[in-house]
C-alpha cells in the first residue's frame, strides 16, 4: 500500500515549498508529488534611498525600510507571497522603464536563482531519506526550469514520461494546458494534448490501474471553473460568472481510458473531487498567496483508492 501527498500551483512561494518537502513526515506519505506552475508571477522592486533606506511596494502599499532587518524581513515577506525582491536604484528604474526586455532577463534570472535554491533545500531537507518527489512544471513554467530540476538529486523530472510508483501503479505525468488567454509558456491545441498522453498512455502496463497527473483539468468535470473573462480580460459580473475551461482532450482520454486516478491544478479555485466513470479526479486548489498549502492524500490499494482527502496547511 502506498500513501501519495499531491499539491499543485504554489507560485514561488517560499512558505509552500518547505511545506511541501515537509509534508510526506508530517502526513506519513511515501511519495510527494509537485503539480506544475512551481514559479512565481512577478518581481517586486526594492528602490534604495540612500544608506540603508529602500522603498518597496506589497499588495500596492508602498513601505518605507530604514534598517537592514526591516528590509530582511520585508524581502521574507515578498517570498512568502511567492514573489521575487530585486535591490535596484532610482537610475536604474529609469532606464528599465525604457528596456522592457532588460525586465524580462532580470525576472527570468530570480526565477531561476529560487529554483536552484529549492532544489539545495530539498537535498538538504530530505538527505537520509528515501522520500521520492516528483515534478512536472506547469504552463506558468519556462522551459529552463527543467533542466535545474533534471540535474537536482532530490527532486526527479517527469515531464512525459511513466513513472513507477510502486509495484502495481503507474503514473504518467504532464504540465502542459489547453490554451489560456495569456499565452504562457506551456501551453497547445487540443490535438497537440491529445497526441502527447497517448505517447504516454502507450507505455503503459495496466492503464486502469494508472495515476493521470495532468495539470489541467478535465473538461466541465466541475475542478475547471473559472471566472469568465471579457475581451479586455476583466472577469465578468465580478469574478462571480463561472465558465469550464479545462482539456477536452484530457476529458475524452480519461472516458477512453479510466485510471484509476487523475490529480490536477491549474485552476486555484477549482478544490475538490469527482468521479468521472470509474476514475477519481482531484484538484486540491491554491492558495499560495495566504502562505497556505492546499494538498491532498491518497492511499492507494493494490487495485483501488483504499481512501483520500483533501489537505490544508
Amino acid at each position: 500500500m502506498t500513501k501519495l501527498f499531491f499539491a499543485t500551483d504554489i507560485h514561488g512561494s517560499d512558505i509552500c515549498w518547505n511545506k511541501f518537502l515537509n509534508a510526506g513526515k508530517f502526513y506519513g506519505a511515501d511519495v510527494l508529488i509537485l503539480g506544475g506552475d512551481i514559479t512565481g508571477k512577478a518581481v517586486v522592486p526594492f528602490i534604495h534611498q540612500g544608506g540603508e533606506r529602500y522603498i518597496g511596494a506589497l499588495l500596492e502599499q508602498e513601505f518605507l525600510l530604514t534598517t537592514a532587518d526591516e528590509l530582511a524581513d520585508m524581502k521574507k515577506r515578498v517570498r512568502s507571497r511567492g514573489y521575487y525582491p530585486y535591490l535596484t536604484n532610482p537610475d536604474e528604474i529609469a532606464e528599465l522603464e525604457k528596456d522592457p526586455d532588460r525586465v524580462t532577463e532580470i525576472f527570468n534570472a530570480e526565477v531561476l536563482k529560487i529554483v536552484q535554491q529549492w532544489m539545495e533545500i530539498a537535498e538538504k531537507k530530505l538527505s537520509g531519506t528515501d522520500m521520492k518527489v516528483y515534478c512536472s512544471p506547469g504552463n506558468d513554467d519556462m522551459d529552463a526550469v527543467d533542466d535545474i530540476i533534471r540535474a537536482s538529486k532530490r527532486v526527479i523530472l517527469v515531464e512525459g514520461l511513466v513513472t513507477q510508483l510502486d509495484e502495481h501503479h503507474e503514473m504518467i505525468a504532464s504540465g502542459w494546458s489547453n490554451r489560456t488567454p495569456w499565452n504562457t509558456h506551456r501551453e497547445e491545441d487540443e490535438e497537440r494534448l491529445k497526441i502527447r498522453y497517448e505517447t504516454m498512455i502507450s507505455q503503459l502496463k495496466n492503464r486502469g490501474n494508472a495515476i493521470f497527473n495532468v495539470h489541467v483539468p478535465p473538461y466541465k468535470s466541475g475542478l475547471d471553473e473559472a471566472p469568465e473573462l471579457d475581451e479586455n480580460l476583466r472577469p465578468v459580473l465580478a469574478g462571480q460568472a463561472l465558465k469550464p475551461v479545462g482539456s477536452t482532450a484530457l476529458r475524452e482520454t480519461i472516458e477512453r481510458y479510466q485510471p484509476l486516478l487523475g490529480l490536477h491544478g491549474h485552476i486555484h479555485e477549482g478544490r475538490g473531487a469527482t468521479r468521472i466513470g470509474k476514475t477519481l479526479c482531484l484538484n486540491p486548489g491554491s492558495m499560495y498567496e495566504q502562505g497556505v498549502l492546499l494538498g491532498t492524500i491518497v492511499k492507494l490499494g493494490k487495485n483501488k483508492i483504499e481512501n483520500y482527502a483533501l489537505t490544508s496547511g
